[in-house]
């Protein structure tokens, strides 16, 4: 133990370590100066009633991290592991749909954890669908080599993300949906598969994923609610519909447009008085842009960034295929979500509901992000000290 100790703490990557925990605390901050008027106004609480809870989540973030960083990432392939995983992606979802709550577009993505308040089971899917695909890809390459790899030899896999993605769409989370498609993709395309194969595996996960949404809009009509279509139109021109259903894209222009190339100061924003709805989560970076201007914006796209590359670095230069798919499929995850994000926050995409990695309030989030965190750290542990061994 004292040996993998030692070692650990050789190769334990900290540049991405402290870039994770800068992003954090920024995140903290920001949290803090945007969810004041709604911790008082809305929540009749204390002015630091976001910030608080969110100390709280980062407490059990960290120790998540600890934990994920510290089991060996090559456990995940155990079969045992893999069944449990799955059992309580089960339970989970069998929880969201028995006594699962919602918000106003009609979603019903919580579930209420005694002592511990709310959780978001797609969170978990997200990080479940990375480690599971890689565990049964890695173990298939063990038995056959990849180029006489078919799609029907992994139908198990395929399957269980099918009721995955069904299971969330069902929530209804779409942009949960979106990004449990790229992990999919990212993981399978990280793994060796031969090109010809992949493009018939994408387009078995095309095909399963048509008739997920073809049942989906006639098993749940009400899928595309007033709010959804109004989201869809008011992408085409949010000043059209200010009043409605454009009012947080308009105001969160505002935020960006108000703040200039300086920004307007820390704790000095004026679209978080009441204009902009629920700034403390999926458009904190609105606030983050009108306080802190282009400097704010380049600590966030820096951290991010910085992150993503690093998973993919990882991912590249280790010979291990399980690790290479457990990267990837991380450094994914975070860039499709800050894409969506980002996108949705400057009018490129439709908004999605989607938080920003590291920096938007939430606990599932962040506790859920930092475990993948501690396994990528991992996984960064193992990759320096085969290239030592090699080296030598």
């Amino acid at each position: 133990m004292n040996k993998y100790l030692k070692r650990y703490a050789q190769n334990f990557d900290y540049p991405l370590f402290f870039t994770v925990l800068l992003l954090s605390l920024f995140g903290l901050v920001m949290i803090y100066s945007s969810s004041m008027m709604v911790a008082i106004v809305l929540e009749d609480e204390a002015p630091d009633y976001f910030y608080a809870r969110q100390v709280k989540n980062l407490i059990v973030a960290f120790l998540a991290f600890a934990v994920a960083a510290f089991f060996p990432y090559k456990h995940y392939a155990n079969k045992n592991i893999m069944l449990l995983l799955t059992v309580v992606l089960v339970v989970l979802f069998t929880w969201v749909k028995v006594k699962g709550i919602g918000g106003e577009l009609g979603s019903q993505s919580w579930i209420k954890v005694p002592g511990l308040g709310s959780f978001q089971p797609s969170e978990y899917a997200k990080l479940f669908i990375i480690l599971y695909f890689s565990a049964a890809f890695y173990r298939k390459a063990q038995k056959y080599t990849f180029e006489k790899l078919q799609p029907t030899e992994i139908f198990y896999p395929i399957l269980l993300w099918i009721l995955v993605v069904a299971c969330v769409a069902f929530e209804t989370d779409l942009g949960a949906v979106i990004i449990l498609c790229g992990i999919a993709i990212s993981v399978v395309a990280a793994s060796g598969i031969p090109f010809k194969t992949f493009w018939k595996f994408f387009g078995v996960l095309g095909a399963f994923g048509g008739i997920i949404l073809a049942i989906l809009f006639t098993l749940k009509g009400d899928i595309l609610t007033d709010s959804r279509i109004g989201r869809i139109k008011s992408y085409i021109n949010p000043f059209d519909y200010e009043d409605g259903s454009g009012h947080q894209v308009v105001n969160g222009y505002y935020a960006i447009g108000g703040g200039g190339l300086e920004g307007r100061g820390l704790g000095q924003s004026i679209q978080k008085l009441g204009y902009l709805p629920e700034p403390q989560t999926d458009f904190i970076m609105a606030i983050i842009m009108e306080e802190l201007g282009i400097w704010g914006v380049l600590i966030v796209l820096g951290g991010l960034g910085f992150i993503i590359y690093r998973g993919f670095s990882i991912a590249l230069r280790t010979k291990d295929p399980l690790a290479r798919m457990i990267a990837a499929g991380i450094a994914s995850w975070i860039g499709f979500q800050s894409f969506i994000n980002l996108g949705g926050v400057t009018g490129l995409i439709p908004l999605t509901g989607v938080t920003l990695p590291f920096i938007s309030y939430g606990g599932t989030s962040i506790i859920m992000l930092s475990l993948a965190m501690g396994i990528l750290v991992n996984v960064s542990m193992f990759e320096r000290v085969e290239r030592k061994k090699t080296i030598s």
